[in-house]
Order: structure tokens, then sequence, then C-alpha cells
């Protein structure tokens, strides 16, 4: 009978106690505690048994992968990470690159079990005699649980727990690596340690390892790359190459004492090995780019991004779906056309320099699907400062990354248009339109609440020095005289106009309320391009209004695929949009873009400038696309008005909605439909919209056979140029209202249109 304390040691818990101790002595004295594991008569299973220990289940969660972003053609666009990782399977590894890691971690890994007794004592006594670790004491198996344990561990207490030096946590260890030998073979265990081990330089997993390391993927490794990754995965922290020349270096002897152990173990001759350590590291640092600000679309990607992270499609709460979008390994599928988005760029270019304090942002939209095709700035996207780059998503609402937006202008005026034919007004009908316009009272305009919001103290304007004259739909719109939308909106009705402008998907960009005031049809409210480009579309798809649309497809990591389909709903009959058409489509021919013209096809659209020059919109379409200009200061629009300003260094004493805005839609318009066959929009039904009802033109008066026009502006015709040249737009407060002109004065064309009294 063996005296208490005398008992032999189980050879397992030696090999523990030696992997937890820190000191040589410790080292020694467990060395001692084996003297020669293969002769005691104790196998690694009898050892195990000794111990009492059972297989325990590994909960295995899914690796963070990274997702990816694809444009309508499948160009990858972006890519979001929390770990830069790209698993891959076995055969996907070279076959060198296996070696080399199972030499220098694990060289008995197809022979033993989930713990290597024979192999472990071995490596430490190689270790204590070489004065460093030079061979691992885990097996492959052991070191797979660990990290899955780490990668688990949400807080930094989790994680100090998933490697504390401790015989309870190498135990618990052992038992979930008996599990994992029994659940998988050896090439599955392999793999998944290949996928999950860290390489140092933001490299999770071998394929990226190999992309970052060596600019190649990992079924193209040579010996000495597969060398220097299998090195790197015992303390990647050390020898970090993109940390300093002394981790670099720690990692080229690390590499040579793989290439020595790969030699010894007869995996290749010594030549070879003293042929490779030759070489030189060989780190290409090739960056992993991760995030919207690398990405070739900024704009368009932050739309994406912030629409996974409000949608519930994707996660029950916020950070739930965060974590998707950076681990969930998707293949994001989107609406982006490279045609569309480059023509949208380069006209941008054009006018509006990325040096410019004013900002020009576009969106493009296809009637009928709501797929944005586009989404462009002139200034880049970054938190530079001093490269005057732009850090949230100007082309879209706050929902989407964006800011507050910019006044609409003019181009909420249709919204007034559309209401008023959709109850029946006539192409003809009108009003008179005078230089000024009062509310006749405080209850002349109620919002939906049926509140006053009237005020008869101000006084909207169309211009300094005179009167429109009488407007009718066609003519008012066309010039886009303000006291004449005030009429038609007082006939109307406030809430109707913002019925129709809602039911057409305006909202405001930083996603308060619409303001429903006085001046709403002058366009007071802030709004983003992409809202202001679905709305027009709904004329364009003949009333139906679909939700702006990005993603189509979503791929997740185990291939299943879900289609995302637009989503479109009837707002609008489909002659009341026809007939809103046919009056825009004027606006180029007889109204405020006559100077710039049309596209050489059916189009319709209208100018936007806010008062005192604030901001300047144009938004227009086709019956294939659809789409929106701003102009602003991001600064503020109150303190830096378009007023004297030089835009892609070219000098504007007033920037109009025409002057870049348009000639931005114009151009980027002609380039995007390039190949695509013109369609026409649908005859307006005469029957219907032709003529007047009660709100007829007054019949001239007769002149005298001896009149001879002593007005000086007898000649001039009103109805096609509204207030056209001379139009100032809303002097009135609160910076509301309108400044489109007609032809003769867009910005850059030249002097101004003098009218025949001489003024301007």
């Amino acid at each position: 009978m063996q005296a208490q304390g005398k008992r032999r040691s189980n050879p397992i818990l030696s090999v523990l106690r030696l992997l937890i101790a820190g000191s040589a002595a410790g080292v020694l004295a467990a060395a001692v505690a084996l003297p020669a594991v293969g002769g005691v008569g104790m196998s690694t299973k009898t050892a195990v048994e000794g111990l009492n220990l059972k297989p325990e289940e590994l909960d295995e969660p899914p690796l963070p992968e990274r997702t990816e972003l694809y444009d309508a053609d499948g160009n990858k666009i972006a890519q979001f990470y929390f770990e830069n990782r790209e698993s891959v399977t076995l055969d996907k590894v070279a076959p060198i690159m296996r070696e080399a890691l199972i030499a220098i971690e694990d060289f008995r890994f197809y022979q033993h079990g989930p713990i290597d007794v024979e192999g472990t004592a071995r490596a430490l006594m190689k270790n204590l005699t070489s004065g460093g670790v030079t061979q691992g004491g885990s097996s492959i198996t052991q070191q797979y649980v660990k990290q899955v344990l780490v990668n688990k561990a949400e807080t930094p207490e989790e994680q100090a727990a998933a490697i504390a030096p401790t015989i309870s946590r190498k135990l618990t260890e052992l038992r979930y690596a008996m599990a994992i030998e029994e659940k998988y073979t050896k090439d599955q265990i392999l793999e998944k340690y290949l996928n999950i081990a860290y390489f140092g330089a933001g490299a999770h997993g071998i394929q990226a390892a190999a992309k970052r390391f060596f600019d190649k993927p990992a079924s193209k490794l040579n010996l000495t790359e597969a060398a220097t990754l299998a090195g790197a995965v015992q303390n990647p922290a050390r020898t970090d190459p993109n940390v300093s020349a002394e981790s670099r270096q720690r990692l080229l002897e690390r590499r040579n004492i793989v290439l020595d152990r790969m030699a010894e173990l007869g995996k290749i001759t010594p030549q070879e090995a003293a042929k490779a350590k030759k070489k030189k590291l060989g780190f290409k640092d090739v960056k992993a780019p991760g995030g919207c600000e690398a990405s070739k679309y900024p704009y368009f990607c932050l739309y994406v991004q912030y629409e996974i992270l409000n949608n519930e499609d994707f996660g029950k709460n916020r950070e739930e779906r965060r974590k998707l979008l950076q681990r969930g390994g998707l293949q994001i599928k989107t609406t982006l056309d490279p045609k569309m988005q480059a023509a949208a760029e380069k006209a941008i270019r054009k006018y509006v320099s990325p040096k410019d304090k004013p900002v020009a942002s576009q969106a493009m939209v296809v009637p009928g699907t709501g797929e944005i095709k586009a989404m462009a700035a002139s200034r880049k996207f970054g938190r530079s400062k001093k490269k005057n780059e732009m850090s949230y998503n100007i082309v879209a609402d706050a929902a989407h990354g964006g800011g507050h937006g910019f006044q609409q202008g003019s181009t909420a005026k249709v919204y007034t248009l559309a209401a008023a034919l959709e109850e029946g007004l006539k192409y003809g009908d009108g009003f008179p339109s005078p230089a000024g316009y009062k509310a006749r009272g405080y209850s002349t305009f109620k919002n939906c609440k049926g509140q006053n919001v009237g005020d008869p103290s101000h006084t909207v304007r169309n211009s300094s020095e005179g009167g429109g004259g009488f407007k009718t739909l066609e003519t008012g719109t066309w010039g886009s005289v303000n006291t004449f939308f005030m009429r038609l909106q007082e006939k109307v009705g406030l809430c109707d106009v913002v019925k129709m402008a809602k039911k057409l998907g305006v909202k405001r960009a930083d996603g308060q309320k619409l303001s429903e005031v006085e001046t709403f049809t002058l366009g007071v409210n802030e709004v983003d391009p992409v809202t202001i480009a679905s709305s027009y579309a709904v004329f364009a798809s003949r009333g139906k209004y679909c939700k702006p649309l990005a993603i189509t497809e979503i791929k997740d990591r185990n291939g299943k695929v879900k289609q995302y389909k637009p989503k479109c709903n009837q707002v609008l009959e489909e002659e009341v949009a026809d007939a809103v058409s046919g009056i825009l489509s004027g606006v180029f021919t007889k109204g405020t873009m006559t100077e710039v013209g049309g596209i050489g096809r059916d189009a319709a659209g209208k100018t936007g400038t806010t008062d005192n020059y604030m901001s300047a919109w144009f938004s227009g379409y086709t019956p294939n696309l659809a789409s929106a200009v701003s102009l602003g200061d991001p600064r503020g629009t109150s303190a830096h008005k378009l007023i004297g300003v030089t835009i892609g260094g070219r000098y504007y004493p007033y920037v109009y909605g025409s002057s870049i805005s348009g000639r931005i839609w114009k151009d980027s318009m002609i380039q995007a439909l390039k190949g695509i066959e013109p369609a026409e929009f649908k005859p307006v039904d005469k029957s219907r919209f032709g003529g007047c009802t009660d709100h007829c033109a007054p019949k001239p008066k007769k002149k005298k056979k001896d009149d001879d026009g002593g007005n000086p502006f007898d000649f001039f015709d009103r109805d096609q140029f509204g207030d056209g040249p001379q139009d100032r737009g809303d002097r009135g407060r609160g910076g509301w209202g309108d400044n489109d002109r007609g032809r003769g004065r867009a910005g850059d064309n030249g002097p101004p249109f003098t009218m025949p009294d001489g003024r301007r």
C-alpha cells in the first residue's frame, strides 16, 4: 500500500501543469515527472479515463465573416467586417500550407486524439533545451477550442476567462476537444482551425492572411510564404509585420524555425529549407478596405448600410443588425448602375469642384420600381476638413446617414399643380398674378388639423418691378410664378396640397413632420435628392409611388437567398399624372429651362430656387428615369447664399435652378440614358384637362385703331415667360419662395435680358 502523497501522478495533469507553469523551474519539474511517457504503460486514453473526463459539447457560433456589397452588374463596391475573414474549404488551401502548420503546431495531428501526451512531452523538453518556445504544446484541436471560446466572449471578463492559466480551464478545454474529435474528421478540424486562427496584421483566417501578407489566395501560397504564416499563428501580437521592423524580424526568425522543423520531419529537404531561408520576408501589406469611406461609391454605400441598420427585417434591435452587417458574411446585391453613377459624377464634376463650399448632389431613381441607380455628390466623402470632405450622406435623409437637407424651393409647386388637376381644374384655368400676394385673412390657409396658418401681414412677391398678369396652370408653372401658386394653393386648399405631397412620398430630410405653413407650395421644407427624385418618379410611372429601393438580393453565409421586390402603390390617377407631365414638359421649351434645353427625348421637370438664393434645385424625369439635383452650402444656407459665388471656377452673381442644377441634370441624364430605347409620355386627355372651367382667362380688350401699344410691355409675351427675367422671388420674411427665372438669366448665360424699357 502506497503512502499518502506517493501515488503515481497522472500524465495528463503533469502536462497541464507544465503548460501552465511559466518558469523554467516549473518546466523542468514537470518534465522530470514524465520520464518516459511511452514506457509507463499509460496511454492517453487511460490517462483521460483516470481523470474521469467526459466529452462536453462545444457551442460553435458562426465565425465573424465580412459582408460584401455588389452593384447591379455584380461588381464588388464595398465590404464591412468586424474581423477581416473570408472562410475557405480545405481544398482551397495550398497543401504546403497545411504541412507547414501541422509541422510546427502539432506534427502528430493525424495520429493522436484530443490531446497528444507524447508529442506534448517531447515539445516541452525541446522548448526547455532550446531556451525558447519552438514547438507547440497544445494540439490543433485544443487550439481550435480555445479560439472558439475567445471568439464567443462578448466582454473583457469573458475573454480573460477564455485564456485563464488555470487547471480547471485546461480541463474544460480538453472536454470540449474530446467532443470535437468525436464530431468532426481531422480534415474538418484542420479546416476550422485555419479559418479561425489569427495571423496578425488584422487578418483572421488563412485566406485573409494570404491576401494581406502576400496579395494572393491561400491556394497559391509557396513554401516560404506558408512557413511565414505557420510561424505567425503562435504569437501574432509579437510577430505582426505591420507593427515595426522588430516585429518583422521576429516573424522572419519564426519562419526559419518552421522551415527547419519541416526539414527535420522530412516534409522538405534541407536544401529546400536553406534556399527558402535566404529569401526576404516578402510582406506586401495589402490592406483590406472596410466601411463606406473606402468604397468607390460612399454615398450609396451609406444608404445601404443604414437601410440594414434601420430595418427590423435584419434584426430585432440596432446592435443585432450591426453585428449581422459586420459579421454575417452576407452578399448584398444592390440597385446601383455603374454607368448611370458615372454619368452623374461626370456631370457634377463639370460644374462643381470638390473644393467648392457649396455642394451639388444627385440621385437617380427608376419610375415604377423605386430602384436607386445613382447617388453622387461634388465633395468626396471623409472626415478631413482640410480636404473639404463630407462626413455624412448629403444625397439622402437623416435616416440613411444624411443631414437636414436643403429647402426644396419651386420644385414643390408640382404638388399643388397635381392636387389642382386631381380636383378638376384644367390647363386653361388660372388667376391674376400680381407682383405681391397677401392672404385675405388668418383663416385663408388651414393646416390638416384645421388650424389657421394664414398670415395676412406677409407679402409673397414675384418681382420688385411689377405684376405678372393672368396666369394659367401652364404659364404659371412654366414661369414658376409665386403669386399664381399661392392663389392656386388657396383654391385647392393647403391640406390637400400637403396630402398630395405625402402621397408622393415627400418627407423632411431631418425626419420631422412637414411644416404645413402658408408658403408650403413655395418649398419651405428641407428635403433630399432621393426623396424628391422618388416623388417626381410618380408622374413618370403614371401615378405609381415606389419606396426607394437599394437592395435587391441578400445571400447569407449558408447560401440562402432572399429577394427584395419593389414596394409600390397607385397613389394618383394615371390621367392626372399624364396631365402633370404634359405641363412640366413645357418647362424645357417655354419656361425656366428654355435656355438650357431638353435632352432629345420626352422629358419633364421643374426648377427650384429658394428665396434669397439659399439653394437651387432641378428635378425631372423621362418615362425611364427620374433624377433630382440639389445645390447648397452645408455650412448654412442663410449665412452662405448662392449670391456672388464662384462655383466650378465660374463666377455667378446669382445661382438659379437652371444655372447649375439644371445643367447637371441635363448632362447626366443624356449620358445615363444612352443605349436605352426612348419612351414617350402618354398623351394628355384633352377632353378632361383641355380648356378651362370657371377660372378662364379674361378676354383681351379690343384695341383702338390708333393704339400704338404705348405700354412698352404690350408686345412682351407674358403668358410664355411669366415673370421671366424680372422674377426675383419671395422678398417677404421667413426665407421662403422661389427665384426661378425665364430664359436669359440662367446664371452663366451671358448678360441679363434687357426689357423693352431698359430695365433688367
